[in-house]
């Protein structure tokens, strides 16, 4: 069995997968808008990205709570909690998941650039990648939908940058505050629990919903909505996953072993299959 023909197994609805190699993107499944859900803190690490080498954002700038800054906001370190702007650790501290956080840094963002996080989006990110058909509709953490050739585009973009520097890129995937526990929402407590600038990095977690066989360099992230996208940079592999089913025990059922065919694939000891080309 093949990728493709693994997620047309998956217990939804609607799904659409894309598999990108280094020679080729294959796409399979529906061509719609599918709600990304915290796929969309991906888009705000690009937005990082690309303000840095701009010179218009200062990873060590402070923002949100006392004490942080907006490295700490990007990290999930700045002790903000999920859903409000309440802190519940210190600085530093553990890392708590926030969507609260995310919608912090693009507050600052704005500010620093005197242009709103929905338009320094649009001209910094989705119209230099052809995005057309990726929205932002709501918070910047959450509020986004796409359809998978965009996806992909995103995808391309997070393994083989154009927008900006590999060193830049490379940053911004790295564990940041390394050492930090904390729940990844859906799945567990790890410790340590990598992320990187609003990019969630593999690292050791077991089970994680990439695959077994994903390297812990891989990055990437899921979202509620029955999303992700992922790239693992030793296999030289990305893949991308939309659905119209919200995240649960059925995807940490079928997303890994897709993972595992994908990266079998690009191994040469296993079959990722073919679909639509890109």
């Amino acid at each position: 069995m093949n990728p493709f023909e693994q997620a047309r197994t998956w217990p939804v609805d609607r799904h659409a997968v894309a598999v990108l190699s280094e020679s080729a993107t294959s796409i399979d499944g529906d061509s719609g808008a599918f709600e990304l859900a915290s796929v969309a803190k991906l888009f705000a690490a690009v937005t990082a990205m690309i303000a840095i080498e701009e010179g218009s954002l200062d990873l060590d700038a402070p923002a949100g709570p006392p004490g942080s800054t907006v490295r700490h906001l990007l990290a999930h370190a700045s002790g903000v909690a999920f859903d409000s702007e309440r802190s519940i650790a210190a600085v530093g501290a553990r890392r708590i998941y926030s969507n609260v956080g995310i919608e912090m840094y693009a507050d600052h963002l704005a500010d620093s650039t005197g242009m709103p996080y929905a338009e320094y989006l649009r001209l910094g990110v989705l119209e230099p990648l052809g995005m057309s058909h990726t929205v932002l509709y709501g918070s910047p953490a959450h509020g986004m939908r796409s359809t998978i050739r965009d996806m992909a585009a995103l995808a391309r973009e997070l393994r083989t940058p154009s927008l900006v520097g590999e060193e830049t890129s490379k940053e911004a995937r790295q564990p940041v505050f390394p050492e930090l526990a904390g729940v990844l929402p859906g799945i567990g407590r790890f410790d340590p629990n990598p992320f990187g600038l609003a990019i969630e990095v593999k690292g050791g977690k077991e089970p994680h919903w990439s695959g077994r066989r994903t390297s812990p360099e891989t990055y990437g992230h899921f979202g509620g909505a029955g999303t992700f996208l992922w790239v693992d940079p030793r296999a030289r592999v990305a893949a991308v996953g939309l659905t119209d089913r919200p995240f649960d025990s059925w995807a940490m059922r079928v997303w890994p072993p897709f993972g595992d065919l994908v990266v079998g694939g690009a191994r040469g000891d296993g079959s990722s299959g073919s679909s639509v080309g890109m």
